[in-house]
C-alpha cells in the first residue's frame, strides 16, 4: 500500500522539486543585476554567497524566490484576520463567489446548448460555429465591454464578473457534452427505438448517463477557466477586493512578491476546486458502475 502510494506521489514530488530548483535559479539570474548595481554604488565587492543571498532577499525583486512568496502567503493568510483587507483568504472568498456563479451559469448554458446542438440540425450547423468563434476573441478585450454595457443598464458588482467567468467556462462544457451525448453507438440508439423510447427518454436514460465521463472532464477545465475569468473580470472594474485587485495593487506599486502570492493563491484555489470535482466524479461514476 505504501509502495503503491509512493509510486503515485514520487513523480509529482520530483516535478515540484525540479520546478522549485529552476525557480531559485531564475531568481538569481533575474535579480543579479540589481544586486550588483547596489554593491557597485556602495563600493562593495560581492562574493558568490552574498550575491545569491541578496537575490533571494530583495524587497522588490524582478522574480521573488519561492520562500519569499511562501512567507507572504503565510503572513496574509494565517497571520491576518479573514476580515482584513490584506488577507488573501478574504480576497480569495470574493473571487471564489464570482467563480462559482460564473461556473454554474456556464455549466447550465453549456449543457443546454449541447442538447440543442445534438437534437437540432439547425443549431448544429449555426450555433456550433459561433460557439467556437466566440473563443477566438481575447478575454481581455471582451471583459471591459461587458463591464461597460452592464454598468450602463445598472448592473454592477458580482454579476458582471460572473458573466465573464461564464463566457470562458461554457465552451469546454459545450464541446465535452456534445461529444458525450453523441457517444452512444447506433446499436444502443436502435435498442431505445425498439423500446419505443422518445427523444426525452433517450436523452435521460442513455445519452446523459453515457456523457458523464465527458461532462466531468469538461467541468474540470471549465472550473479553471471560470477562475481565470473571475480574476480578469476584476481588472477593468478597478475592484478593491479579490485576487485580481491584489494583482492590480501589486503592479501599481511594483510589489512583485504580492503579485506572485496572489497568483499562487489563485492556482491553489483552482487546484482545490478541480480536486473537488474529481472527487465528485469518482463518487458519481462508481455509483453508476463506470469505474
Amino acid at each position: 500500500m505504501i509502495l503503491r502510494l509512493w509510486h503515485k506521489v514520487a513523480p509529482v514530488l520530483s516535478m515540484v522539486v525540479a520546478l522549485i530548483v529552476l525557480w531559485y535559479g531564475a531568481a538569481i539570474w533575474l535579480n543579479t543585476h540589481w544586486a550588483e548595481d547596489k554593491a557597485q554604488r556602495a563600493g562593495v565587492t560581492l562574493t558568490i554567497t552574498a550575491l545569491i543571498a541578496d537575490t533571494w532577499s530583495q524587497e522588490k525583486p524582478k522574480l521573488p524566490a519561492p520562500h519569499q512568496v511562501a512567507h507572504e502567503i503565510w503572513k496574509t493568510t494565517v497571520l491576518k484576520k479573514i476580515t482584513s483587507k490584506r488577507s488573501l483568504i478574504h480576497h480569495s472568498k470574493i473571487t471564489l463567489s464570482s467563480t462559482l456563479l460564473g461556473f454554474a451559469l456556464g455549466t447550465v448554458l453549456g449543457i443546454a446548448l449541447a442538447v440543442g446542438i445534438v437534437y437540432n440540425r439547425t443549431m448544429d450547423m449555426s450555433v456550433m460555429p459561433w460557439v467556437i468563434a466566440s473563443q477566438t476573441i481575447p478575454i481581455l478585450a471582451v471583459a471591459p465591454m461587458i463591464i461597460v454595457v452592464l454598468n450602463a443598464v445598472g448592473i454592477s458588482g458580482l454579476l458582471p464578473k460572473a458573466i465573464i467567468s461564464m463566457y470562458l467556462s461554457f465552451f469546454p462544457v459545450v464541446v465535452g457534452m456534445v461529444k458525450g451525448l453523441r457517444s452512444p453507438d447506433h446499436m444502443q440508439l436502435d435498442q431505445m427505438r425498439t423500446w419505443n423510447a422518445g427523444g426525452g427518454q433517450t436523452l435521460w436514460y442513455l445519452r446523459l448517463p453515457s456523457s458523464m465521463p465527458y461532462l466531468f472532464t469538461s467541468l474540470k477545465i471549465a472550473m479553471a477557466a471560470s477562475l481565470v475569468g473571475a480574476v480578469v473580470g476584476e481588472l477593468p472594474t478597478g475592484a478593491v477586493a479579490g485576487l485580481g485587485a491584489r494583482l492590480l495593487a501589486g503592479s501599481y506599486y511594483g510589489q512583485t512578491i504580492q503579485i506572485w502570492s496572489a497568483l499562487i493563491m489563485a492556482a491553489m484555489l483552482a487546484a482545490l476546486l478541480v480536486g473537488l470535482i474529481g472527487v465528485l466524479q469518482r463518487i458519481t461514476l462508481k455509483h453508476m458502475g463506470m469505474v
